[in-house]
């Protein structure tokens, strides 16, 4: 794709009416299936179907004229799809049960990073999310915002449906916020609907409810401000890495624009952050020698699960510990050159999430919703092929239920990463050429 002028009119709101109609068939088809666990190949089909309506739908906005009513279209379709699947239980994660449970903990008086809900002393609080909640022989392995968000919303919104609510508004933040950022710098409509289109996003969000959503609106909202608020924008960096740790790799340039080392407002810009997360961890403070504990193990016994490059690694090397070495090391290494070279804030943010989702021991899917709002920006075919190629993962259904083992399908992998690399290569020597 190309954000050059378009090259020629054609009814935009006709196009964009067709578009909505055909996605929001795919999602209503996925809905009617109730448990998605049990109807994987439909469920691929499915969504693998609206990645390709999704393609059309961006190509045709593309390279029509710019309709201001189909900005409107754009929001209003998106909350559509939206809406069609949240009102189920989630069943292609058990995360949202996980969530529900540390939630539900907290609210008893207890502290998720000391206890796991497997310990006797929490059998009185057990219902049936209990059973299906992801690795209950550990305390909880998410950050402390995350687990204050967790504890607000069981107080109000407890059933595993309503506990997606947080989730989703966020996810609804942040395509407020690149439609604004987008249609205030003279962006086009097809890019605000990268994002709001995506059905990877689309479905992490409001069908499984993942949590990572937390974290891209406040890594979005950092890039948003971070020009004329590059203080404030620390804080919201911040408060992203304590929702989920990746936006903590932006955290160098961020304190860098901010004036840190050299100026007083980067060392009052650094205490803020530092504050910020004291109070976020204070509450959980008791529980520490736990959680290191819990690292150590979830470390263990998560690795290569339908990763990219550090399968690659593995192999060369035989060790997970190098493997996983070298991706922290290239991952550390970019951040650092990145906040000395002072490269554009939405563009380090491309590269360095870019760099995690490729060389991370674990690729879920639910991950790659990352870099979406950054393609709004970056419009690059072979990462948009590669969030929607992310629904050959779920694969891995059909092996756990007819053999009882949790584990991703190599072939499965390679159709996943083959043509997204092949793709990604091709971009290289077309850009090598055209500079």
């Amino acid at each position: 794709m190309v954000s050059a002028a378009p090259r020629r009119a054609q009814p935009q709101v006709a196009i964009a009416l067709v578009s909505i109609v055909a996605l929001e068939a795919v999602f209503a088809a996925m809905a009617r299936l109730g448990d998605l666990s049990v109807h994987i190949p439909e469920f691929m089909a499915l969504a693998l179907g609206a990645g390709v309506l999704y393609f059309i739908a961006l190509y045709a906005l593309e390279h029509t004229r710019d309709d201001r009513a189909v900005l409107w279209l754009v929001l209003l379709g998106a909350l559509a799809f939206r809406l069609t699947l949240f009102p189920y239980p989630p069943s292609l994660s058990t995360d949202v049960h996980r969530y529900r449970w540390d939630g539900h903990v907290q609210n008893a008086g207890w502290n998720p990073y000391a206890v796991a809900p497997t310990d006797p002393r929490l059998a009185p609080l057990r219902d049936p999310g209990w059973a299906v909640m992801p690795v209950p022989e550990i305390p909880t392995m998410y950050p402390p915002l995350s687990e204050l968000v967790f504890r607000a919303t069981w107080r109000v919104l407890p059933g595993p449906v309503s506990f997606k609510l947080p989730f989703l508004l966020a996810d609804l933040a942040v395509l407020a916020m690149i439609a604004w950022w987008i249609r205030s710098t003279g962006g086009r409509i097809y890019q605000i609907a990268i994002y709001a289109w995506n059905p990877l996003v689309v479905i992490e969000f409001a069908s499984s409810g993942h949590n990572d959503a937390l974290a891209i609106a406040a890594v979005v909202a950092t890039l948003l401000i971070i020009r004329r608020f590059p203080a404030m924008s620390t804080l919201t960096l911040t408060a992203g890495a304590l929702a989920k740790a990746f936006p903590v790799t932006l955290l160098p340039l961020a304190l860098l624009r901010a004036g840190w080392p050299g100026k007083l407002r980067g060392w009052i810009a650094a205490v803020g952050c530092g504050t910020l997360a004291v109070s976020c961890v204070w509450p959980y403070r008791h529980g520490w020698r736990e959680f290191l504990a819990m690292l150590k193990y979830y470390e263990f016994i998560f690795r290569n699960y339908h990763s990219s490059i550090y399968p690659v690694l593995l192999w060369f090397s035989g060790s997970h510990e190098v493997a996983g070495g070298v991706g922290e090391g290239v991952v550390l290494g970019l951040a650092l050159w990145l906040a000395l070279r002072r490269v554009d804030p939405t563009r380090a943010a491309f590269l360095l999430i870019g760099t995690i989702l490729l060389f991370a021991p674990n690729g879920y899917s639910w991950y790659f919703t990352w870099i979406v709002p950054l393609l709004c920006f970056f419009p690059s075919p072979a990462w948009l092929l590669l969030t929607i190629l992310q629904f050959l993962s779920y694969k891995i259904f059909i092996n756990y239920r007819a053999l009882g083992v949790w584990e991703f399908d190599p072939l499965f992998q390679w159709l996943c990463y083959a043509p997204f690399y092949a793709l990604l290569g091709w971009e290289f020597l077309r850009r090598k050429q055209a500079g």
